[in-house]
């Protein structure tokens, strides 16, 4: 590998550089420590999850917005822009089983089970956040959940389904919360209950399910059945309507039946699809290279596919026709059949095997259960049963040749079961994921990306990443494995024997770790890989464990209601807090490492510190199931077993004064605040992963003085990077070939232009010839054409000429006829102007008899009126001014109506009079043109008309034979312009071929210089190489050099062991003789009191010499035997030691060489330390060594006390020479 583990000291600085932002604070209001927290909440900024078995659970919102179950809520996915929005369900929601969207993307229904009840809501999308803007419940129906929902075409009504057996079709005015009516649809057994409106008719729903199709139409507050079901009744899954009276239903037995107005109007069998051969083979030979990967599914699970039967468990329409899903892991597409009322199927689309999966074709072969497609059916979006998403282009389809093709992850492929481990790391904004589905996963919080992902063959209870982010811990069911995050995959370094590991974690520097082995927790160096330490005292399963920050401390927690706190050091159990009636979930340290928060099945947050719980604080009705708390030391975060996150300050509150989250819609199983303390991490058994934002209340983001900085550096294994360079050798070549085969080409193609460029100058040449002869011929053609259109001309001016004399003649014989009609219509005109006269003075009397009747009819009103008013005038004599000023107003009214009408009529007047001056106008001048000439120009145009088109006929052949005769000459010119820029081309490229022969030259002579230089550089390779040979016999002796140094170390170090021990046995020697001296001493002194009595003296004597000197002669006389024995024994060890003894003098003078060669990297290695067979032995030896000198020691001692009372006198004096000796030794 190109990275090996830094130092425990990087990291722990690295750990104090986050902590020395934290201690700084925020910048953000509030003074103290608590109003900052108090003022912090948080908020989701990505989901990665998706909830199963949701019916209508993905749909576009947008043409690059699709929405999905996620959690407890619903989840909004940009596809370019990587962004999440997230939608909470309602309080205490175990999640969602039914969405619909309306179809102008306005607004979302929900239908959830909340605390056991069906709860139906619906959300505006439109504002930011998405807003609930009612929420649908009948009193008078059943409770029970609805299990699919459907908009009408304007949005209006909802329509909603509860399964069957006893299920309900309901008819929602939900704007106004109104059930409008209900149905109730009677099923032989459960399963699979669809809903839906027909695209134009908000009055006509279809339902489908075990054993029915209805249609339904809404009048008069009723829901009435249209259709009358027909044969044998089906399991119909799904069903979508092609058209405003078509509707496609699949079955469990893979039939597509399409019903037109209720009627069965065309029927196909599908068959259940394998996937293709090329796929298989291929995943084939890709995975029965690797190691960690299984190779494809049992011979069961092909024996269960091939005997399994298709049905339609998904059907979409889309314009060209509709899709479909048959079998598991694939969509057919079905397009409508030209001519005809059937549809074929076009194109197979299937799910994509995964790399990194330990089943790849398992995962190929998911159940389909939605499918939903873009507003402008550009991209298809399917949901499967493993909670994936996947997402295919459908542009591609018009596009490819091939039948089949492959859908991609929608963002990234996701977890299917319970989340079991979360942990972060130090250097790098990533978190890593274990589940039951047996994936590890490596996510980044920063730019929510999955950046590994690797399945294994046995399940996943707990991750750990290493504070560098470059390697992680995973306990699995079998074993712990110490895996390496390499670039784009996750290696395996080393195996170790724990089973069912439920909990490990790296410590804070990262040089050790800590594993759960049944009730023990074990120690383990990171670097060595030995266990250090083992700590025992847990009775019950070990639920969670911690480290502290400086990494001395160590705190665990067991379902028996136990936490303590070790000593890392030396093992010992420092404090402990034991309450049996709880079970401990979880544990989290504050920065300061003396408080603990603790969560359990009491329904409680405990905060014990010094062996005892200081606070507890309720859950008001639910179970903590994790606890997180912020590096600040002001947050703390809970997990609840309903999936909910909740936020509070520190100190800990006692009422509830927290922000409640709705998010998982299981319990939450692990939680982690970044070492910012800007995102908080949660996962839950629902297989959903939130990453919130810590925010305050207001939305703004809590800011730190310095931007933290994450490292960039990654693994990858020396195989991969080997086969890259061997890639990028071959590639180099591959262009050289490819450089050599395009200069020949070129040449090639010069000159094949050459031959075309001759030919292509001949060609010119024989149409230009051609051309010429043309245009002669033309010319030609065209001066004889001139001299006939002038001979026709004058012809024709002839002729015109003579027409018009005729027509003079003709003009003024008829002028004649008309001076004797006019004189007639003057008579009339007479006499229709007498009439016009009469009528006239008709009309001034009928006016002015208006006007009077009028005036008068007015003038009755006023009278009226004033009567009115002198009776008001009596009854109310304070209004009086008012009533005289309506009465003005009433009078003034009056008259300018009256002088409005006058006026209109005298305009009416004026204007009639004009209008006959005028017709009297007209009536002269239509005498004089109408009457007279009105005949004779009608011939006239005629015959001019005639002249007109013969004329324009003529001029038109004239103008297009113009037209042809410029563009000949166009044509001439643009030939030789052509044949000009064509010789110009031609010279231009002879130029350039005599460069490129220039630059061929210049080439040969470079690939010559090029040559020389790599048989120069081959030669230095071979020197190099043999110079790294040389190198590793030289590395190969300083490494057995080296241990052989550290067999010498541990042969001091044993030496000096013994000599402590021996000095250790000289001392008490030393205090027991001591203690006899004075014992002799005392009993000396009490012989001298009877110094003057000889007797007692004598027996006093006696009992002395018998108490210490004969029970020294008897222990001698054993121990002369024994020395006797070690004599031989001696000499034998005498020859051994001077041999080693050369062997030592020959070792130190190596050393003393080669004390400058560096070995700090081989001494790292644990292969070092294990000692072979003359290593063991040689180590014997010096034991013996030892054992020797320390006999040698005790002879000389025992061989030197004499067996008389002076030689006790001499004791000190040779204990003391004894302790001496081993000083100097």
């Amino acid at each position: 590998m190109l990275l090996l583990l830094p130092l425990p000291a990087a990291c722990a600085r690295r750990r104090r550089r986050f902590r020395g932002r934290r201690g700084r604070g925020c910048h953000g209001s509030g003074g103290g420590s608590s109003n900052m927290a108090a003022a912090v909440a948080a908020q989701p900024v990505a989901v990665f999850g998706c909830r199963p078995r949701v019916a209508g659970g993905v749909c576009f919102l947008e043409e690059q917005v699709v929405l999905h179950a996620a959690g407890a809520g619903c989840l909004r996915v940009h596809l370019e822009q990587k962004w999440h929005k997230f939608i909470p369900g309602t309080e205490k929601s175990r999640g969602v089983l039914a969405l619909a969207v309306s179809p102008n993307r306005r607004y979302l229904a929900l239908s959830e089970a909340v605390a056991e009840q069906p709860v139906m809501t619906i959300y505006e999308l439109s504002s930011v956040p998405a807003r609930r803007r009612r929420t649908l419940a009948a009193a008078e129906l059943p409770a029970r959940e609805a299990v699919s929902l459907a908009f009408s075409p304007d949005g209006r009504y909802l329509a909603a389904a509860t399964a069957p057996p006893d299920g309900h079709l309901t008819y929602w005015l939900w704007e106004k919360q109104r059930l409008m009516a209900a149905a109730r649809v009677e099923a032989p057994g459960g399963g699979v209950c669809q809903v839906s409106f027909s695209p134009q008719d908000n009055a006509q729903v279809c339902i489908t399910g075990n054993g029915f199709l209805k249609l339904f139409k809404y009048s008069e507050g009723t829901l009435k059945q249209m259709n009358l079901q027909k044969g044998k009744p089906q399991n119909y899954l799904c069903h979508a309507w092609l058209c405003e009276d078509k509707v496609i239903c699949g079955t469990d037995a893979g039939k597509l039946s399409l019903f037109k107005t209720g009627e069965l109007h065309w029927e196909t069998s599908v068959q259940y699809k394998k996937p293709p051969r090329e796929l298989e083979e291929d995943t084939t030979e890709e995975y029965e290279s690797s190691s960690d990967i299984s190779c494809g599914l049992s011979s069961e699970d092909n024996g269960s596919q091939q005997d399994s039967l298709p049905q339609i468990s998904a059907l979409a329409a889309y314009s060209k026709g509709f899709a479909c899903s048959s079998s598991p892991g694939v969509v057919l597409l079905f397009e409508k059949a030209k001519g005809k009322e059937a549809y074929k199927e076009s194109q197979e689309i299937w799910l994509p095997q995964d790399l990194f999966s330990s089943e790849p074709k398992k995962l190929g072969r998911q159940d389909i259960i939605c499918i939903c497609f873009s507003p402008s059916g550009k991209t298809m979006v399917v949901n499967t049963n493993e909670n994936q998403l996947y997402m295919f282009p459908m542009l591609s389809t018009n596009l490819m040749k091939e039948k089949a093709a492959y859908f991609a992850y929608l963002n990234y492929p996701l977890h299917s079961a319970s989340i079991t481990g979360l942990d972060i790391c130090v250097w790098k904004p990533i978190l890593a994921t274990c589940s039951l589905d047996r994936s590890v996963r490596v996510w980044n919080y920063k730019t929510n990306t999955l950046e590994l992902y690797k399945e294994y063959r046995e399940e996943a209870y707990t991750v750990s990443l290493h504070p560098t982010g470059l390697f992680c811990l995973v306990g699995f069911s079998d074993k712990l494995r110490f895996i390496s995050l390499l670039y784009k995959d996750m290696h395996v370094f080393k195996e170790f024997a724990v089973r069912q590991c439920r909990e490990c974690s790296f410590s804070n520097g990262g040089h050790l770790f800590a594993a759960v082995n049944g009730n023990v927790i074990q120690i383990y160096s990171s670097i060595t890989f030995e266990n250090i330490n083992n700590l025992k005292g847990h009775s019950g399963k070990i639920h969670a464990v911690k480290w502290s920050t400086d990494d001395a401390k160590f705190v665990s927690c067991d379902t028996h209601g136990a936490v303590y706190e070790w000593n890392v050091l030396t093992g010992q159990r420092e404090s402990e807090s034991v309450l049996k009636s709880c079970i401990y979930s979880s544990i989290a340290l504050s920065s300061d490492t003396k408080v603990t928060f603790a969560v359990g099945s009491d329904q409680t947050l405990k905060e014990i510190s010094e062996s005892s719980i200081q606070n507890e604080v309720p859950a008001f009705g639910v179970v903590y199931t994790a606890v997180a708390v912020s590096h600040s030391g002001h947050m703390v975060f809970v997990g609840t077993s309903l999936g909910t996150i909740r936020a509070m300050k520190y100190p800990l509150p006692l009422t509830r004064d927290f922000n409640e989250y709705q998010a998982h819609a299981g319990a939450v199983t692990k939680m982690s605040v970044t070492n910012d303390d800007l995102f908080l991490l949660t996962a839950s058994e629902d297989g959903s992963i939130f990453i919130w934002k810590v925010c305050d209340k207001e939305g703004g983001t809590l800011k730190w003085e310095k931007e933290v900085e994450y490292a960039e550096e990654v693994l990858m294994m020396r195989s991969d990077i080997e086969e890259k360079s061997r890639a990028m050798l071959d590639l180099q070549i591959r262009v050289k070939e490819l450089q050599t085969e395009n200069y020949y080409q070129l040449h090639l193609k010069d000159m094949y232009c050459n031959e075309k460029i001759k030919e292509l100058e001949e060609n010119f040449a024989q149409e230009i010839g051609s051309l010429k002869t043309k245009h002669q011929i033309l010319q030609a053609e065209k001066e004889k054409q001139e001299l006939q259109h002038q001979f026709q001309l004058s012809e024709l001016m002839n002729k015109q000429a003579r027409k018009v004399q005729q027509l003079e003649s003709d003009s003024d014989q008829k002028l004649l006829m008309e001076n004797e009609k006019y004189q007639e219509l003057q008579v009339r005109s007479q006499r229709m102007q007498e009439e016009y006269e009469k009528q006239l003075h008709d009309l001034e009397e009928s006016k002015s008899r208006a006007v009077k009747e009028l005036t008068e009819y007015y003038e009755e009103k006023l009278n009226e009126k004033s009567l009115l008013l002198e009776k008001a005038g009596e009854d109310m004599k304070q209004q009086l001014q008012a009533h005289e000023e309506i009465k003005k107003q009433i009078e003034e009214n009056a008259d300018q109506e009256i002088l409005e009408i006058k006026i209109k009529y005298e305009e009416q007047l004026l204007e009639e009079k004009e209008s006959n001056l005028q017709l009297k106008g007209e009536t002269g001048v239509m005498n004089k043109r109408l009457n007279s000439l009105q005949k004779e120009l009608k011939e006239r145009n005629r015959d001019m008309e005639e002249m007109r088109l013969e004329q324009q006929k003529l001029q038109g052949i004239i103008k297009s034979l113009e037209e042809d005769i410029l563009a000949l000459k166009t044509e001439i010119q643009e030939r030789a312009n052509t044949i000009q820029d064509k010789e110009k081309h031609i010279y231009d490229l002879k130029k350039k071929n005599q460069e490129l022969e220039k630059f061929k030259l210049a080439l040969d002579y470079r690939i010559e210089e090029f040559k020389k230089q790599i048989e120069s550089r081959e030669n230095e390779i071979k020197i190099t190489k043999e110079q790294i040979h040389e190198r590793e016999g030289e590395l190969e002796r300083f490494h057995k050099e080296s241990t052989q140094l550290k067999l010498n170390i541990t042969q001091l170090q044993q030496k000096l062991k013994a000599t402590d021990r021996e000095l250790h046995r000289e001392k008490q020697k030393k205090h027991s003789m001591e203690t006899l001296i004075k014992r002799f001493k005392a009993d000396l002194h009490n012989c001298v009191g009877f110094i003057q009595d000889s007797r007692k003296m004598k027996d006093v004597i006696c009992e002395l010499y018998t108490k210490y000197v004969q029970q020294s002669n008897s222990e001698n006389a054993s121990q002369i035997k024994e020395i006797n024995d070690l004599r031989q024994e001696l000499k034998v060890a005498h020859t051994q030691i001077r041999d080693l003894q050369s062997t030592l003098r020959l070792t130190k003078r190596k050393q003393a060489i080669q004390d400058t060669a560096p070995s700090s990297e081989l001494l790292s290695s644990p292969a070092v330390l294990r000692l072979n067979a003359e290593k063991e032995s040689e180590k014997i030896i010096e034991m013996q060594q030892l054992e020797i000198q320390y006999l040698r020691d005790q002879i000389q001692e025992k061989g030197a006390s004499p067996c008389s009372s002076a030689s006790l006198r001499n004791l000190p004096n040779l204990n003391l020479e004894r302790s001496d000796k081993t000083q100097q030794q």
